[in-house]
């Protein structure tokens, strides 16, 4: 009987593992959305730069740089909102890592005590105490 409830027991852990990975393959998955973000922003931006330069810069200096600040701030919005994603999913990563590792700890743990009552139930000679 103690065996098969150790046998549980690890299989528990086997499915928290199993879901923990799960979430760690998602957040890897955001963790990469969120740099591919950061670089499609970083493109549009320089994009909008230039288009403002060439239109404004020597024609309308005035208009060129409210236009640029104005452009400087979004963009500097936009990427304070990405990092923040990106450090909450950082965050998340670590609380999984953790997680993962007390799980294999515990899984360590439950296989040691599982080979000792196997080995006790199974020695010759009867159980030992």
């Amino acid at each position: 009987m103690a065996i098969s409830n150790i046998h549980e027991t690890l299989l528990l852990y086997t499915k928290q593992k199993s879901m923990i990975n799960d979430k760690l393959s998602e957040n890897a998955m955001n963790l990469l959305n969120s740099s591919k973000q950061v670089a499609e922003e970083q493109a549009k931006y320089n994009d909008q730069v230039n288009n403002v330069y060439y239109q404004y810069y020597s024609s309308d200096p005035e208009t060129y740089e409210l236009l640029s600040e104005s452009l400087e701030e979004d963009h500097e919005l936009q990427l304070a909102n990405l990092n923040s994603w990106e450090q909450e999913l950082e965050l998340e990563k670590n609380n999984l890592e953790t997680q993962l590792n007390e799980i294999n700890t515990f899984e360590t743990t439950w296989t040691k005590l599982l080979q000792t009552n196997i080995k006790n139930d199974f020695s010759y000679g009867g159980a030992q105490q």
